[in-house]
């Protein structure tokens, strides 16, 4: 049941709700589980790269700390949307106060934004430690890896601020449903009952956003790999490659998923397509960032595979 409340002579909307999720008994069983073991896996494949990069020595460097902080970015930004999307197939209630999805958009734009600046760090240091090897101990430091990282925080969620501020000032009177399987901003701002065309600016903004990371870490990627090819030793060649390949690809993974999902403009996607878009963008790309990382780099499975040795070593001789 909606809850509604009267200011004045005008019906004001206080929860939203999701109409895109199908009944308990039509199928949301279906959906729940999957998506439950999706939700698992993204936590426990980050968690353990998390762990594992904090324990090993081998991994305290500035490559590994990036993929450490975008690994712990993956957690907060699945758990902001992926538990109300679970809760929503297998409850009556698939509704969301207005405050929760203030909230929800806040913290998922933030972490998001947060994560495309991680990315870009990511691609400072690989471009300074394959264009400049002799130099890269002295400029890529700790503290500069540490400075990097809290800018990135603080540029994602004081970004995002101003619009979630305007957003909350905007009355809604009806009609309710959101047309997505999470708060975001379009869905979220076609049901307020003022005018919003305001929000063409700020989507304009994003989208210079959006494509100056995209630039400036492409240009990037295209100079290490200039680079790479002009190495004289094949096993050279091999080793560069093999490091910016896991990069490469998540980089392609986020920024070709934001692309589709931000990037269209006046463009328009029916329901089916709008929610195929949201849940590649939401599960696809945080569930597959553990299994590039881990699967394409062997210091890392080494290191995950020491991680495990030593569990069942410790809990033998606890037994």
């Amino acid at each position: 049941m909606t809850r509604l409340e009267t200011l004045g002579n005008q019906t004001m909307v206080t929860e939203f709700l999701f109409s895109v999720f199908p009944p308990l008994h039509q199928g949301g069983l279906l959906f729940f589980i999957p998506l439950l073991l999706a939700y698992g896996f993204i936590i426990t494949g980050n968690l353990v790269i998390v762990i594992v990069v904090q324990l090993d020595m081998a991994l305290h460097t500035p490559m590994y700390f990036f993929i450490s902080v975008l690994s712990l970015l993956e957690v907060g930004y699945t758990t902001t949307t992926i538990p109300k999307m679970l809760s929503s197939l297998v409850s009556e209630q698939k509704t969301i106060s207005l405050a929760g999805c203030l909230l929800q958009m806040y913290f998922f734009h933030s972490l998001g934004i947060t994560e495309g600046c991680v990315l870009t760090a990511m691609a400072i240091d690989r471009y300074v430690a394959i264009c400049s090897p002799l130099r890269y101990p002295t400029i890529m430091t700790p503290k500069l890896c540490t400075q990097l990282t809290a800018g990135s925080c603080l540029c994602g969620f004081l970004l995002v601020l101003p619009e979630i501020a305007w957003i909350a000032t905007l009355p809604f009177c009806g009609p309710n449903r959101i047309q997505q399987i999470f708060c975001d901003f379009t869905p979220v701002l076609s049901l307020a009952c003022t005018d919003t065309s305001l929000v063409v600016i700020v989507d304009a903004i994003h989208a210079v956003e959006i494509v100056a990371s995209f630039l400036a870490i492409a240009l990037s990627y295209v100079r290490i790999i200039v680079v790479i090819l002009g190495m004289p030793s094949a096993e050279g060649r091999r080793k560069a490659f093999s490091t910016c390949a896991a990069h490469l690809a998540v980089f392609l993974l986020f920024f070709g998923s934001v692309a589709v999902m931000y990037l269209r403009f006046s463009a328009t996607y029916s329901v089916f397509w709008d929610t195929a878009i949201a849940v590649s963008f939401v599960i696809l790309a945080p569930f597959l960032n553990p299994i590039i990382y881990s699967l394409r780099n062997k210091d890392m499975k080494d290191a995950i595979r020491r991680f495990f040795c030593r569990r069942r070593r410790a809990g033998g001789v606890r037994g």
